[in-house]
């Protein structure tokens, strides 16, 4: 994410964004459907051992491709560099808002994904299948958005599109509690998908921008604490199930994600056009960075005037 922060323009980022979620949500949406059938004929047993011999096969694979590649010695630490670069990230007041905000994504919408075959076990269906059917179909709300983003940045604002990402995340929530027939879920667990990565991808531009020259720093701690609520959102979800049942707490949830990431971004985000707040904010340090390059590649390496030839002796 840092990379494709560098090399697009804030203008066309979210598209660029998008175009990389769906990559990676295609390995998320085969993989889903495949461990529902395989845990059903094999169990949870032969998913681990298939996904086992899938991850020693890469490693081989990776050990006989790469043992030639020599790479260079990294460069020493350097404290004083780490936090300035983190002071940097945490200048910008939508810093705490975009990792508080995917902080919370992650705890009530990845955090219910374990507890799909216990809701659909309370409507009767026991198929290990059906639960990686549901959560493939998330995937491919994600890859509808990837599709639909370069005409939805064009002509929605991005308040709007979070505004709107939240709104349907937390309608898919609210309809997950009601418990539909599986195959009515597949399409709210589509749309539930939609919502989340409408909202998401909105935070991630917002993360590419935190700091100029600390975009790996903020793309980490974006990650961070998107995958810490990964890890808090199924012991949350298991409390509420246990102690205050399934649709409260599912409810809550939903309450959560519509009301705490788009509110508190869309506060604290620059108001502006079509996604971009962010592109008239941000367009002149583009444009700066762009002079900055080009007159790096017309000024010799030892400082001299294009044209005029360097003293010897």
């Amino acid at each position: 994410m840092a990379l494709v922060g560098d090399l697009v323009p804030v203008n066309q980022r979210q598209v660029a964004i998008g175009r990389l979620l769906a990559v990676g949500l295609t390995g998320n949406l085969i993989g889903a459907s495949i461990a529902g059938v395989i845990g059903d004929f094999l169990g949870w047993r032969g998913v681990f051992a298939i996904l086992g011999a899938f991850g020693s096969i890469v490693t081989v694979a990776a050990f006989f491709a790469f043992r030639g590649v020599v790479t260079p010695p990294p460069a020493p630490f350097n404290r004083a560099a780490v936090i300035a670069n983190f002071r940097s990230i945490f200048a910008d007041p939508r810093a705490k808002v975009c990792f508080i905000s995917v902080f919370f994504e992650a705890i009530f919408i990845h955090g219910l994904f374990p507890y799909v075959a216990l809701l659909l076990l309370a409507i009767g269906e026991t198929r290990a299948s059906i639960a990686g059917l549901l959560i493939a179909a998330f995937a491919v709300g994600g890859v509808l958005y990837s599709l639909s983003v370069p005409v939805l940045i064009a002509r929605v604002r991005e308040r709007r599109l979070m505004v709107a990402g939240g709104t349907l995340a937390a309608t898919g929530l609210v309809l997950i509690a009601l418990h539909f027939p599986w195959l009515w879920q597949i399409a709210v667990y589509g749309v539930f998908g939609f919502g989340f990565y409408l909202l998401h991808g909105c935070i991630q531009v917002h993360v590419t921008e935190l700091s100029q020259t600390a975009r790996g720093a903020a793309a980490s701690l974006h990650s961070c604490f998107f995958y810490l609520g990964q890890a808090v959102g199924p012991v949350i979800y298991g409390y509420g199930f246990a102690h205050g049942g399934a649709e409260p707490t599912i409810f809550l949830g939903a309450a959560v994600v519509m009301t705490g990431g788009p509110g508190l971004l869309a506060a604290a985000a620059p108001s502006g056009g079509p996604l971009s707040g962010t592109a008239a904010r941000y367009a002149a340090s583009d444009a700066s960075r762009e002079r900055s390059c080009a007159t790096a590649r017309e000024t010799p390496s030892w400082g001299v005037r294009p044209g005029v030839p360097r003293r010897r002796g």
